[in-house]
């Protein structure tokens, strides 16, 4: 059995491209016990929205891949305030990369009633 070990070479990685497997890999590992989405910021930091509803800023403005494992879809707005013309629409469970860069995303409210 093979492990994988993440170090300080990570930040070439984010650098070179290889960001959007690097989060498939850690998407598929944290599914249980993540944040329900999660993105690469331009500031290269992973960043990470646990419960998202209605409209989220996007610390770090996102830049590169983003991986939604929401139960809704995610629609993303370059400007803050979920403003403007969306960028992009994740649908619940993939992964993309949203360019040029998100500073804000929508996501559906669900009220208790309406949960599973």
């Amino acid at each position: 059995m093979r492990t994988m070990r993440i170090h300080s070479g990570v930040r070439g990685l984010v650098r070179a491209g290889s960001v959007p497997l690097l989060l498939l890999v850690a998407a598929g590992a944290a599914q249980a016990a993540g944040p329900d989405l999660q993105y690469v910021g331009r500031d290269d930091r992973v960043h990470g929205l646990s419960a998202p509803q209605g409209c989220v800023e996007a610390s770090g403005g996102g830049s590169r891949a983003v991986t939604n494992s929401t139960r809704g879809t995610a629609t993303f707005y370059r400007e803050p305030g979920c403003a403007g013309h969306p960028v992009a629409v994740l649908q619940p469970g993939a992964v993309g990369q949203i360019k040029p860069y998100f500073a804000s995303v929508r996501f559906p409210v669900t009220t208790t009633a309406q949960r599973p």
